[in-house]
């Protein structure tokens, strides 16, 4: 084969010496075929550099336009907004083939929801990438989403109740045991610290909340949490609350912010002349952000990789719907520590535009991706 020549299905099966159904069967993840024969054919596809065609593929699925919803919150815009982009930047790859991207965003986490995603589920939609804030809200709709087989793509949260078909985030409680492990070292033992999170009712914030907890008592020896302060992803009540919390507990160790609205702690750190003194471990990261690291208010944040988490999602859908790639229950990102040595390198603060965000307009061409980054 010339190396100019782009494989082809025939080819596969030429080198395999087996029918074109055999290899279409292999590629496509189909049950019809012996594990060794499609382990063959596989090998030989890599080999030979094969790319299906997205566009016949569409045109053999497709009939109906292959358009993705997408319902996420506006706030709190330093981790959505980046969500936001992983979408609509891997969508646009393929915006030629027209496949499109219908987005109806809420407000806040848990605001309106159930209406918006009413609306997507009656707007043709064949998947849909949802932030639950309200998991038990959703879960009918999202029921009745995979009846209708609309694929339902959980993104940073979860509605593990429901029958969604799967969650793309770093795992909370493998991210929140982290955090208890890195606040470990910067606090002694028997160290009296605090969790800041949104909303309990929210599956990530929950299970942060929990993996924290139990990786403080095994990493801190004598350490305990408490008190778990709830400020409903408000920067008000975040800032009120935090401050009543240091003028109770002054000699607090530690602080541990579970999610992106981390600037009104440190500025209640700042108030009381703690910064520094109490060690925080805070959530993601933006350049507002920069400053508390470098004057040392903040020792490290869990980087969630929100941009990911986007680009992941629309992949997996369209590698679902195109090429018949089975979804898994859950696809979970490894999280990132950020330190002032290396906060350089993250995109929010190398691009200097994480907050510039521009939404296309809900009707513009999207696209798509076959290989999922595994």
């Amino acid at each position: 084969m010339s190396p100019a020549k782009k494989a082809s299905v025939h080819d596969i099966a030429r080198l395999a010496r087996v029918s074109i159904g055999t290899v279409d069967r292999a590629l496509h993840g189909r049950k019809e075929i012996n594990r060794r024969t499609r382990q063959r054919v596989l090998r030989i596809a890599r080999q030979v550099g094969y790319k299906p065609n997205l566009a016949a593929r569409l045109l053999a699925v497709g009939r109906a336009p292959l358009c993705i919803g997408v319902c996420i919150p506006r706030e709190i815009h330093f981790f959505y907004d980046l969500v936001r982009q992983g979408i609509f930047e891997e969508a646009r790859r393929f915006e030629s083939l027209g496949v499109s991207i219908l987005s109806r965003p809420v407000r806040r986490l848990g605001a309106g929801e159930v209406e918006r995603v009413r609306e997507l589920l009656e707007s043709g939609i064949r998947a849909l990438i949802l932030a639950p804030g309200d998991p038990w809200g959703l879960a009918p709709l999202i029921e009745q989403a995979e009846q209708r087989r609309i694929r339902v793509l959980c993104v940073s949260s979860d509605a593990p109740q429901s029958a969604r078909s799967t969650v793309i985030c770093v795992e909370p409680e493998l991210n929140g045991r982290c955090a208890a492990e890195l606040l470990a070292k910067f606090v002694p033992a028997d160290s009296r610290v605090a969790v800041v999170t949104g909303m309990l009712q929210v599956e990530d914030h929950r299970r942060k909340t929990n993996g924290f907890c139990e990786g403080l008592a095994h990493f801190c020896k004598g350490g305990k949490v408490i008190e778990v302060i709830e400020n409903h992803e408000d920067e008000r009540e975040a800032r009120e609350k935090c401050a009543a919390l240091l003028e109770r507990f002054p000699s607090l160790d530690g602080l541990y912010v579970s999610t992106v609205n981390c600037l009104p702690v440190c500025e209640a750190l700042d108030a009381a002349g703690l910064s520094g003194r109490v060690k925080l471990i805070t959530t993601d990261l933006f350049p507002k952000m920069v400053p508390y690291f470098k004057n040392g208010t903040i020792s490290a944040s869990m980087y969630q990789r929100p941009h990911m988490q986007g680009q992941t999602a629309v992949r997996v859908a369209v590698d679902h719907i195109v090429n018949r790639i089975p979804i898994r229950p859950s696809y979970y990102l490894n999280p990132q520590i950020v330190l002032q040595s290396n906060i350089s390198l993250f995109r929010e603060i190398s691009s200097g535009k994480a907050s510039e965000v521009v939404e296309p307009a809900s009707e513009s061409p999207a696209s798509a991706l076959l290989a999922v980054t595994r």
